[in-house]
């Protein structure tokens, strides 16, 4: 039975990894974590006399260069002047050239926001009139495409080998210092530093293209990479390589003197030593994270980093920790297996972690947050509810392995006895058989002799172990752990790429209220349309109304109403709205409202670049196959 549920635990493992490979290849470009929360002129405003400048507000500070800020007129071409400039706080502008024409103009945006991450975007308003437009395609390119996807596996990774060596290196100081002679851990260990110092030095040369042109072929433009190395992300990754040098040393100790050490009360005081030293270098890779992102801005980020550092710290102790005791469950040699006392160690270790990761990620989700709406009406909260998922779901399996943890108390003893009385019968016949040998002079056969019963020895000690039944049931719940923790670390790695809630929803209020504002100065009036439909499935037929308030050129603000035929509200799947105008051959123009309670879909900022005769379709889904899309003609602007 043993032989055959730990190769399916295996594939399990593997399983959650291309999982993991999935979720990160599913994350797509970074979402902004700065948000644009106004504009002058507005967006899709239409002014009477051309603007001297063009200014924007962030919702935190941000970093420009020279082409950050671009205002495209009708034909494509640039007409600001000179670099942008910060007004005040989080507002920046660009002077535009006199004497422009009517028309409508492009404002293209790409910025790095105080938290690290890239933030680019466009809008339009217009002069005199609206007009058509070849601007396309820009203010995207910025966190999106090949380099944006690397990017993140580059975090990933970084994150993971931080979590391996930091927690690794705390397993053995703090629960197992026979591990510091185990091969397994030994390589375990070191990986997690190779895998983080490459890490970070693939993350500082993908760096400069992440925040800029998003080209794969400026990886290795030295003059980007001397852009970065003068920013705080720049800084940050530098400081980390740093350390990463100091524990270097640290492993060359740990696993070398520390090792060789036999005298307990030296060893006593070189543990301390490197305690100390372990625990310096581990909140300093923690911090090299803390001070570059969603900590460092915001609200109190003289709180929020030191809460971020020992967040790190608690992961790394837990999950790295989880990762040595896997190892050490399953490559340990069978002259060196884990004590049970290690293992409760390590269980007292895992649960203080878990207490101090309840307490700060309280913290951190309500500083992100901001409120309760916001962990289902944003990313970021909806992102979080699956993170605190698979936590629970891996205290679960924890509180398993504790279980199993307490029996393996009563037979270790046993085990270890029956051990030590085979390696002594053994000992006593090789002993006798190496005599034989060499009153014969058969030296050679009796070390050949010796190495066999060495080895067979070994093997008998690895059954022995083995046969352990709480000790197999041990290593099951261990394995389901780190699988679940793969996964778990993805999810992280996706939150902290994501825009927090509290900024989302704010930046989405200012829209509204810019949205607001500018349609209270329209002399248009708001459009509704009723279209009914049937998918032609069971339950398929009902009423759609749309409302497109103010109807107009420039944002307007865009309602879907979905009734039965009884005028009820109908609960349906998916709701789809495009516009085209044929005769100028626009379109069609996507909008996916989001989705705000039973049958009402509602966006904002719904663009109409041009005064028209537009068709508006909407497609409605009932089912998983049944759809139907339907229309309607209606002048708009």
């Amino acid at each position: 039975m043993t032989r055959t549920i730990a190769p399916r635990l295996r594939t399990l493992v593997l399983l959650l990894l291309t999982v993991t490979g999935a979720l990160l290849a599913g994350a797509g470009p970074a979402s902004a974590h700065a948000a644009l929360t106004g504009s002058d002129p507005a967006q899709g405003v239409v002014v009477d006399k051309a603007p001297t400048q063009v200014s924007l507000t962030f919702s935190e500070k941000v970093a420009m260069n020279d082409d950050s800020l671009q205002v495209l007129d009708p034909k494509g071409k640039k007409v600001e002047v000179g670099s942008p400039t910060n007004l005040s706080g989080t507002t920046y502008a660009v002077r535009l050239k006199s004497g422009l024409a009517k028309g409508t103009y492009t404002v293209a945006y790409q910025v790095v926001s105080a938290d690290s991450h890239p933030v680019s975007g466009a809008y339009t308003f217009s002069i005199g009139a609206p007009s058509q437009t070849v601007v396309s395609g820009v203010g995207t390119a910025a966190g999106g495409g090949v380099v944006g996807w690397l990017y993140g596996f580059g975090r990933y990774v970084s994150y993971a080998g931080f979590i391996v060596l930091a927690g690794g290196a705390a397993f053995v100081l703090a629960c197992w210092q026979r591990g510091s002679g185990v091969r397994a851990l030994q390589r375990l260990v070191v990986g997690g530093w190779l895998a983080l110092t490459a890490a970070t030095l693939w993350l500082l040369l993908l760096r400069g293209s992440y925040t800029s042109s998003g080209k794969f072929g400026d990886v290795f433009d030295l003059d980007l990479l001397g852009q970065v190395l003068q920013t705080k992300a720049g800084a940050a990754l530098v400081s980390r390589l740093l350390l990463l040098a100091a524990a270097a040393l640290f492993i060359a100790v740990l696993f070398g003197a520390y090792n060789r050490r036999e005298e307990a009360e030296e060893k006593r005081d070189l543990t301390f030593g490197l305690a100390i030293g372990g625990v310096v270098v581990a909140a300093g890779l923690a911090a090299s994270w803390a001070m570059a992102e969603h900590a460092s801005t915001g609200l109190q980020p003289g709180i929020a980093m030191p809460v971020d550092v020992l967040h790190l710290l608690a992961v790394a102790a837990w999950l790295g920790g989880l990762t040595a005791l896997l190892v050490a469950l399953y490559r340990a040699p069978a002259d060196t297996p884990i004590e049970a006392a290690a293992v409760h160690r390590f269980s007292r270790l895992a649960f203080g972690s878990v207490l101090t990761l309840v307490a700060t990620g309280t913290y951190q989700s309500w500083r992100q947050l901001g409120s309760w709406s916001a962990f289902t009406e944003t990313r970021y909260g909806q992102l979080l509810l699956v993170k605190i998922g698979l936590v629970a779901l891996l205290v679960g399996i924890a509180w398993i392995s504790r279980r199993w943890t307490g029996r393996l108390t009563d037979i270790t003893d046993t085990v270890t006895a029956k051990k030590a009385k085979q390696r002594e019968k053994e000992h006593v016949s090789a002993s006798k058989t190496a005599g034989k040998g060499a009153a014969s002079g058969d030296g050679k056969r009796a070390a050949q002799l010796a190495r066999q019963r060495a080895a067979a020895d070994a093997a008998r000690q690895k059954r022995l172990r083995d046969a352990d039944a709480n000790r197999f049931g041990l290593r099951r719940s261990v394995l389901a752990e780190a699988g679940v923790a793969v996964v778990l670390l993805a999810v992280t790695t996706w939150l902290t790429q994501t825009e927090p809630g509290r900024t989302e929803q704010e930046a989405k209020a200012a829209t509204s209220s810019s949205s607001s504002s500018s349609s209270s100065s329209s002399s248009s009036g708001a459009l509704t349309l009723d279209m009914p439909f049937d998918t032609g499935g069971t339950d398929g037929k009902g009423l759609v109304r749309l409302d497109l308030d103010p109807a107009r050129v420039g944002g307007n603000e865009m309602h879907v109403y979905v009734q039965r035929p009884n005028g009820r509200a109908f609960d349906i799947p998916e709701v789809k709205v495009a516009f085209t105008l044929t005769e100028k051959k626009i379109g069609p123009l996507p909008v996916t409202p989001d989705h705000i309670t039973t049958g009402h879909w509602t966006a904002s900022s719904v663009q109409i670049p041009m005064a028209g005769d537009w068709k508006i379709a909407v497609t409605v889904r009932t089912s998983d196959i049944d759809q139907v899309t339907v229309s309607k003609n209606a002048q708009i602007g």
